[in-house]
């Protein structure tokens, strides 16, 4: 089937294994990179290092650079997506001594680390690489609403940071191991971290943004499926513009909605009240059925991770009777998950 997702060029392919950084960070939602390389490219992480005031951890082996490298680390990578992708100065001192200690950096922040001139020269004198993978391709087209063929499934949240990635890989694979063509397609930067290619849509210039989801999922055989990474929420305050354009590019034939059971305010904007489910169901559709009239939701996917295993199945249980529809943690697949992966085939 043709592929026309941008791959991460040969020259640029990414160094591994890595050695995750987590910086000063003590929200775990913050720490999405790290946590989903650990979880969907365990082989490729030897540790983790982090500053003195970082409260969270991956569970992997904490490893000074030095100590990374000797056990075959290749790069260490920014394993945090905090708010406006920054570079605060406490993480140069972790970043530079990397780049001392032989290791390649790669981040995927709105940043660049090669507009950081003491890494900016610290590279040149250690011959080092700083690679950032939230660089979107050139020459991306304007939208044209035009119908692909193949078929197209989209995660949406309810917030960041809860599950949207996870579960369209958990998606894919399910799909895969029926024997369904099914590809994963990344749209942020673990997501290409992961995959090796995609466009990180938040990256983009708005106009194009919608241009570059169609460009993200082509045209494919009839019954082919893209599982497309989702992005932001469009009920957030500040990323709605980012989760329409997927939306809208995408033009996906079902939805999974993705929440965190618990989670009642937008994650860094808690004077905001999360939306419902029922409510994130019906925007999407509403505002999907604008370039695909036929846009449905398959089911709803919970991230339970915070509670137990009985709490979970009653969680998920009474989410499915109360909505009506499929309701599944990915992440502890089961009956469930399966009823999920049938909806979205249906």
């Amino acid at each position: 089937m043709p592929n026309a997702v941008p791959a991460l060029r040969e020259a640029d392919a990414l160094p591994q294994p890595y050695l995750l950084f987590l910086g000063d960070i003590a929200e775990p939602g913050y720490a999405k990179t790290a946590f989903g390389l650990r979880d969907w490219a365990r082989e490729r992480c030897v540790g983790e290092f982090a500053c003195r005031e970082a409260t969270i951890t991956t569970g992997l082996p904490r490893l000074t650079p030095a100590r990374a490298r000797a056990l075959g680390a290749r790069a260490m990578v920014v394993g945090v997506a905090n708010p406006g992708g920054r570079i605060p100065p406490a993480w140069l001192p972790p970043l530079l001594e990397a780049l001392h200690a032989g290791l390649d950096l790669v981040a995927g922040l709105h940043a660049r680390l090669g507009d950081l001139e003491p890494l900016r020269q610290a590279a040149i004198a250690h011959g080092r690489r700083l690679i950032d993978v939230r660089e979107p391709p050139p020459g991306l087209p304007l939208a044209s609403g035009r119908k692909r063929s193949g078929r197209r499934l989209l995660t949406v949240g309810t917030d960041c940071a809860l599950g949207k990635k996870y579960t369209a890989l958990a998606l894919a694979r399910a799909l895969r191991q029926r024997g369904i063509d099914a590809d994963f397609r990344a749209s942020g930067q673990t997501g290409i971290l992961i995959a090796g290619r995609g466009i990180p849509i938040d990256a983009v210039v708005a106009d194009f943004a919608a241009g570059a989801a169609e460009l993200l999922s082509p045209d494919a055989d009839p019954d082919h499926w893209d599982v497309i990474e989702g992005q932001g929420s469009l009920s957030h305050p500040a990323y709605a513009g980012v989760s329409l354009a997927l939306l809208h590019g995408s033009q996906p034939d079902a939805i999974v909605v993705c929440h965190a059971h618990g989670r009642e305010r937008v994650l860094g904007h808690p004077h905001y009240a999360l939306p419902s489910v029922e409510e994130t169901i019906e925007l999407a559709l509403r505002l999907g059925a604008r370039t695909n009239p036929a846009i449905r939701c398959a089911g709803v996917s919970l991230n339970t991770g915070g509670l137990d295993d009985d709490a979970a199945r009653r969680a998920i249980e009474d989410a499915a009777a109360r909505l009506g529809l499929p309701v599944a943690d990915p992440m502890r697949g089961g009956d469930a998950f399966a009823r999920l992966v049938d909806a979205c085939l249906a």
